[in-house]
């Protein structure tokens, strides 16, 4: 059983080496005001103008300049390889909720480990931003307010099926799957979505506008 080293009743933000801009640092700041650094995401961080509280993985990107400017016992070194560091972070952090950038971008193969990594610590409500989207794994059930129009795609990462209301096109019925149907360019048609999924797999993708809607739904209990 993994111990929960990094632990706050805050939202948190995990920053990433990747495709990160300083708008999008701050926007998930706002939401998530706890900021923990992911080995290189310290050097953006710190370059933005933010001090992580941790910098956490195996410390092969972060450089010494970066880990010198950060407190010694705030460095949670994980010297393993089996792993990305956004996985290494899931595995010890214990937080409401955490946004995530970047991690999309830049390396595809970095950001398709990450959304595997959110199907398989889909118990961790996490969303990922990026310069356009924020992606987040479907709970069980989900209530989300979005305005009307809004594009909500589904993609799942495992076979899945579930129920919807408030889309355009419904899902009930349909049979979820990597390599066949994906729910690409749904829309919202009421002001109220419900999803409700039979198991873990299925990402939801949706408007960066639409961040402030995903924290409240994903932080509701």
């Amino acid at each position: 059983m993994t111990t929960r080293i990094v632990q706050t009743s805050e939202n948190l933000t995990l920053v990433g080496a990747g495709d990160v801009s300083k708008e999008v640092l701050t926007l998930a700041l706002t939401y998530a005001p706890y900021l923990v650094a992911a080995d290189g995401g310290a050097k953006l961080a710190l370059n933005y103008g933010n001090t992580p509280n941790y910098v956490i993985g195996d410390f092969d990107s972060v450089g010494g300049d970066a880990l010198a400017r950060i407190p010694e016992h705030r460095h949670l070194l994980v010297s393993e390889q089996d792993s990305t560091d956004f996985e290494k972070c899931l595995r010890i952090i214990d937080a409401p909720l955490i946004l995530g950038v970047g991690f999309l971008g830049r390396r595809l193969d970095h950001q398709l480990a990450a959304l595997s990594e959110l199907v398989h610590y889909a118990s961790i409500r996490c969303a990922l931003i990026g310069a356009h989207d924020v992606v987040f794994h479907l709970p069980e059930t989900l209530e989300l307010s979005l305005t009307p129009g809004t594009r909500l795609s589904l993609f799942p990462m495992q076979p899945v099926t579930g129920r919807s209301e408030g889309l355009e096109w419904p899902i009930e019925g349909l049979e979820f799957a990597p390599g066949g149907r994906v729910g690409t360019s749904n829309r919202v048609v009421a002001p109220r979505v419900r999803l409700m999924m039979d198991g873990p797999g299925m990402l939801a993708i949706v408007p960066r506008a639409a961040l402030p809607d995903v924290v409240v739904a994903l932080t509701r209990r």
